[in-house]
Order: C-alpha cells, then sequence, then structure tokens
C-alpha cells in the first residue's frame, strides 16, 4: 500500500450499522502510512461515538458543517482543500440519494461537494435498498460524476436476510483506494525532479540559503510514481521522507545539484527543476568561522550554474520543466523564462509571507508555448497529481 504512505484520506462514516467496520478501515490506513481525518454525520453517531475515531486516527473528528474552530467557520472548505481522497464507508442508501442530487446541508455532502479530489462509497445497506431502482439510479449518476463505487459484498445481513448489500472489508478498500492514485500515465518514462533549496557556504558554520522547503517537489515525485515512472530526485537539504519507491539524492550546494543532475540527465525523459536554486554562491568560502570584529562585511558573489537552462540546450529530447517563484509580475517572468530557456513548460507561482514556501498548499499557474492552465489553491500533493498528469498529457 506505498501509494497510500503519506496521503491525506477523509473517511467519511454515515448512518449504518457497518459503520463499526470504518474503525478498522481507519485503523488500516493509518498503518499504511495515510494521514486520516473523520467526517460523521449525525445519524452515524447514533452508531460509533466520534470519539472512537478520534482515538483511532488521532485527528479530532468533524460532525459540524458550521465549525468556529475551522478557517472562518469554513471547515467544508478546509477538509475540503486539505484530503487528497474522500472515502464514504459505510455509505447509506440515503446518503447516496443526497450524493446524487447534490445536497450540501450537513458536512459530510458539503466537503464532497466543495472537493475536486477523488472520492469513493462503499456502499452498506439491505439487500433490498441496495437493488430497489432509485438507489441503482443514484448509484449510475455517481459512476457518471466519477464517483467510485466500491461494492458492495453478498453476504449475511445484520437484519438476517442474505444478499448483495454487504460493505467490503478494510483490507479490500485498501486495495481499491490504493488503485485509485496508481494512473500508469508516465509508464516506462524516467522522470528527474529537483526539489528544495541549495546552501551556499559562507564559511564553515554559515551559508546563503532559501525558505524553499521541498514539499512541492516531493509531491510531483510522489506523483510521477504513482504515473508509472522511474523517479529520480535530487534534494537540497529538506525535512522530509522519501516517497516509496523514489531514488534519493542529497546534495547541499547548487554546484553539487549540477553535478548531480549531469551525471543522471542522460536516462532520463522528462527534467521538472522545481528547486530553489540560489543564483549567486561567495566567490569563495572562508576555511574557518568568520569572527564579529568589523561593522561592515563584504562578500563577493558570483554566479551559480542554471542548472535548467543548460538541461534544456544540451538534451532537447528531454521533456523540460521549469518552476518560477515570484513576488510580482508572476506571468509576464514566467513567459520570460520560458522563452528564454526554451522549456518545454513552466510552472508559476507567487511566493511570499504565508505563500509558496513553508505551506502544505499552493496554487499554480502553468504556460507552454500554445497555452496555459491554472490549477486553483490546493493540497501540494494534489497539485503534484494535477501537474503530473498535465506533463503526461502533454508528452502523449
Amino acid at each position: 500500500m506505498s501509494s497510500l504512505s503519506n496521503k491525506h484520506i477523509l473517511i467519511g462514516v454515515t448512518g449504518s450499522i457497518a459503520a463499526y467496520k470504518a474503525a478498522e478501515l481507519v485503523r488500516e490506513l493509518k498503518r499504511a502510512g495515510a494521514q486520516v481525518r473523520v467526517a460523521m454525520t449525525k445519524s452515524a453517531c447514533e452508531f460509533v461515538t466520534p470519539l472512537t475515531f478520534q482515538a483511532l486516527s488521532g485527528n479530532p473528528v468533524h460532525t459540524q458543517l458550521l465549525d468556529e474552530q475551522a478557517e472562518a467557520g469554513m471547515g467544508h472548505i478546509e477538509l475540503a482543500r486539505w484530503t487528497d481522497a474522500i472515502l464514504i464507508a459505510p455509505a447509506s442508501a440515503d446518503f447516496i440519494a443526497r450524493l446524487a442530487q447534490g445536497r450540501a446541508d450537513d458536512l459530510l455532502s458539503a466537503v464532497c461537494l466543495a472537493c475536486d479530489s477523488p472520492i469513493a462509497v462503499a456502499p452498506a445497506m439491505n439487500k433490498h435498498m441496495w437493488s430497489n431502482p432509485a438507489t441503482q439510479a443514484n448509484v449510475v449518476t455517481l459512476k457518471s460524476r466519477n464517483i467510485a463505487i466500491y461494492g458492495p459484498a453478498e453476504g449475511e445481513q445484520a437484519c438476517g436476510d442474505v444478499g448483495e448489500g454487504r460493505m467490503l472489508e478494510a483490507g479490500q478498500l485498501l486495495e481499491l483506494l490504493s488503485q485509485r492514485f496508481q494512473t500508469n500515465a508516465l509508464s516506462g518514462k524516467t522522470v528527474l525532479i529537483t526539489a528544495g533549496p541549495t546552501w551556499e557556504a559562507i564559511d564553515p558554520v554559515r551559508f546563503i540559503a532559501n525558505r524553499s522547503s521541498g514539499k512541492m517537489g516531493f509531491a510531483i515525485a510522489q506523483a510521477a510514481v504513482e504515473a508509472g515512472a522511474k523517479t529520480i530526485l535530487i534534494t537540497g537539504p529538506v525535512h522530509l521522507d522519501t516517497p516509496a519507491d523514489v531514488q534519493r539524492i542529497d546534495v547541499r550546494s547548487a554546484q553539487q545539484m549540477y553535478e548531480a543532475v549531469m551525471q543522471h540527465i542522460k536516462s532520463c525523459d522528462i527534467f521538472i527543476s522545481s528547486a530553489a536554486v540560489a543564483d549567486y554562491r561567495p566567490k569563495t568560502a572562508a576555511p574557518q568561522k568568520i569572527k564579529k570584529t568589523a561593522d561592515v562585511l563584504s562578500i563577493e558573489l558570483v554566479k551559480n550554474p542554471d542548472i535548467l537552462a543548460e538541461v534544456s540546450q544540451r538534451f532537447p529530447n528531454v521533456f523540460t520543466v521549469g518552476f518560477a517563484a515570484e513576488t510580482v509580475d508572476l506571468e509576464h517572468y514566467a513567459q520570460s523564462k520560458l522563452a528564454a530557456k526554451s522549456l518545454n513548460m513552466i510552472v508559476a507561482n507567487r511566493v511570499g509571507e504565508g505563500v509558496g514556501f513553508e505551506t502544505d498548499q499552493n496554487a499554480l499557474s502553468v504556460f507552454w508555448q500554445s497555452g496555459h492552465k491554472e490549477f486553483p489553491q490546493t493540497s501540494k500533493s494534489q497539485l503534484g497529481r494535477q501537474l503530473i498528469a498535465l506533463i503526461a498529457q502533454s508528452i502523449a
């Protein structure tokens, strides 16, 4: 279940006796490395207490549409932005009907309506309720909206009937949810990604750096693996776990990143330069710690190699994707960089206090020679998948 590692999964629990199975599902998701939150309908709380899911998930359980503790009371928007996927398990006949109608009169239905991440439902109900034409029509509607239907299974039901309507077991749901993230859109391709900042030494204890956390680059690497690509990640100093099945190479300086890229680029099909590489470095690094003596200290800087431009120039068969982090004139600078470095694609994002760097969310503007696409604010993991899907579409 490596594709679930570090994923943000929202489990929706609705009013069904099968609600007790959701407890095991939350436990198994945690074991698979996912970060889990739980949203419960009012009727679900009659079957299992929120405290049970809080203990299992390690997070507060969400039950109220208007939550004063969430961003200005808009808890459904906060959850919709946070999650990488929603799994409603169990999904009652009533909730399936309300989801098909596009209702938003409780927290869980509102989150589903506001979310652009994948949604799946695991039905759980009496066999006659499941086979009813109204339920079947609602299921067809959900499928037409790309909402996955997991199950139901056949077997003995709580009411004593035997037939189709049982919620799938936790292990089956994990396998299906894991497959949801595996697109194979880049199967057979090799992707080289740079991420994080670089540190340019002033002396043995000081350096010039920037505020890049590397989260966007790591999210892209995870998405590339899910798309079936062999993925190499060259990263500056960050405090992030390596995504499963990613070959990670750690560097510090821009020169080291340059050398690592040039060592691996020849075997790659796609190069995504998301690292915030320092443009300049001190001309010389002092061999010993510089003492605080003079009132003014001058440091002569020289340019670092332009990794992205050189890859684009020397390896024209590699699909090159650059990043432009800007504080002003985002589109102008991005378009200029796209043309000046002869890139296939440029990804632009605004940075500054509380934006872009050191956050779990972002918004991206992507430009290429014949068009552009906007990715509204959402989690960086979701943006990583959206970007990889766009790249796969472009090279297809």
